[in-house]
């Protein structure tokens, strides 16, 4: 275990991670947890990726995207809602109604929107259009729901828009009955920096359901829905059919819906609305679909069925039949933005779309972050993503004994989620994240020993402990035997661990 934290002479950063959180205690814990991690382990891993900032180097740009931060944790968090777009759409007006001044691609579903997002934007990226990208939550900085160009803004450009954009909030929330949103100052946000850019395309994912999301203020050009399935019920609906409803809300007057497979009475409800506003409808296996897949190293070659045709041997450098499935979703969506289908029979340039797919990335979903044991990230944080992802690890890894790492959030169906991953785990480590809306290591430990049996169980409330405990138990049949780690169960999970690993 000679290179994972905590086993040189030198002060453990994990303990100092543990502290500086611990000292943040005025402030949001997601945030804490962000600007904790990258002050004590920036140095273990290399300089940051693109497409997942770490903290900005200049102290005084750090300093200003604290205060933003900080600012933006006073205002309601993503959890506590009030169904309406009455906010939102007072913001735009007296910013001059920045989402009208662009089209725009817009994202539901219940799993796969964020993957699928960062592949519509990469094939319009590849066709020289200029992209704007907003998606969440964040692995680990705020700056990555942003997007310019295939990169997160800069924390400089992030705070810029945020002091752009302050004046109109505050006449907003003096006017309302309650102040914007964390999520509705963002949507504003990102609207305003797209608009500013300017953008020729936005890539725009919806933050819960559809009809009353923030960011329901655009009229998506084109309206994605990945597969739904039972999550935010108790906001959403107890059934796919009343969640369907809710996601129903992006499809608006003659857009283009692109369905990708879903369950029967959710279908009913989506098409049902598409007649209703007179958009045109592509369904998945019908219109478009997957011809074939299969495992290539780092990822899978697919041949998809688009639109316009058939796009052969493209390679994706994502594991699991679940992103064949997004990329042909995101396919269909960008044909249908170009007209491929309606104004224009014939397929989209296939070197380009080979190119674009081969350049994509999605940070914490079946991500090695390590090898020697190999560690794997996957955000799945329902049942439906944990089979997705059981069955992506079967496919893609062979490992002779995997031990997983759990930390869910207490309003998850946590169970569901602990049935799914339990065929492909040889042990559980049951851990807890920073955040507020974490479960207790100790709730979570009984719900698994019921899945796992008590032998199968280990409890290490700190994060730290739990990826060295997990580590270890993997390096137990030596070097050489395959054994492997998957941390899971929530995106703030995977995004702590993914700084306490040396990325970002």
């Amino acid at each position: 275990m000679s290179d994972h934290p905590g086993t040189s002479d030198t002060p453990d950063p994990l303990d100092a991670f543990e502290e500086l959180i611990a000292e943040e205690t005025d402030r949001d814990p997601d945030l804490a947890v962000i600007e904790a991690g990258s002050r004590t382990l920036r140095t273990q891993g290399g300089s940051p990726q693109a497409d997942v900032p770490g903290r900005p180097e200049d102290p005084e740009v750090d300093k200003a995207l604290r205060e933003v931060e900080t600012e933006l944790a006073t205002r309601w968090g993503e959890t506590k809602l009030e169904p309406s777009v009455a906010r939102i759409a007072a913001l735009m007006d007296v910013l001059g109604d920045p989402q009208r001044a662009y089209p725009s691609i817009h994202i539901t579903g219940t799993n796969g929107k964020t993957s699928t997002a960062r592949m519509i934007e990469a094939l319009l990226g590849a066709f020289e259009l200029r992209t704007g990208r907003y998606t969440s939550p964040h692995v680990q900085s705020v700056t990555e729901r942003i997007s310019l160009d295939g990169a997160p803004v800069s924390a400089e450009r992030f705070v810029e828009t945020y002091q752009d954009i302050k004046p109109y909030v505050e006449m907003v929330d003096s006017a309302q009955e309650y102040r914007l949103s964390f999520f509705e100052v963002l949507t504003g946000m990102a609207y305003a920096a797209f608009a500013d850019a300017p953008v020729d395309v936005a890539v725009v994912e919806v933050g819960m359901g559809g009809s009353w999301d923030a960011t329901n203020v655009i009229d998506g050009d084109v309206a994605v829905i990945t597969p739904i399935d039972l999550d935010h019920t108790d906001r959403l609906g107890g059934t796919t059919a009343e969640i369907a409803v809710e996601k129903s809300g992006i499809v608006k007057q003659g857009a283009t819906v692109i369905l990708a497979q879903q369950p029967v009475d959710a279908a009913q409800v989506l098409l049902k609305k598409a007649v209703e506003v007179d958009a045109t409808v592509a369904r998945e296996g019908l219109e478009f679909g997957i011809v074939a897949r299969q495992v290539a190293v780092g990822g899978q070659m697919v041949t998809l069925r688009g639109l316009g045709g058939e796009y052969p041997e493209v390679y994706l450098p994502l594991h699991g039949a679940h992103q064949a499935h997004n990329a042909s979703v995101a396919l269909a969506a960008v044909e249908a933005f170009f007209g491929v289908g309606a104004q224009r029979a014939e397929p989209l340039d296939i070197d380009t779309v080979r190119k674009a797919f081969a350049a994509v990335s999605s940070p914490g979903r079946l991500e090695v972050v390590r090898r020697s044991p190999t560690v794997v990230l996957d955000a799945a944080h329902n049942p439906a993503g944990a089979e997705a992802a059981a069955e992506a690890v079967r496919e893609a890894f062979d490992f002779s004994r995997l031990i997983g790492v759990v930390g869910a959030s207490g309003d998850k169906n946590v169970r569901g989620l602990l049935e799914a991953f339990e065929p492909i785990f040889a042990e559980v480590v049951v851990t807890q994240n920073s955040s507020h809306r974490a479960m207790d290591a100790d709730e979570l430990a009984a719900i698994a020993v019921e899945v796992f049996g008590d032998e199968r169980v280990q409890v290490e409330p700190r994060l730290p402990d739990a990826l060295e405990a997990a580590i270890t138990l993997a390096e137990e049949e030596g070097e050489f035997s395959g054994g492997g780690v998957l941390v899971t169960g929530s995106v703030i999970t995977v995004g702590e661990a993914r700084l306490l690993l040396g990325k970002g």
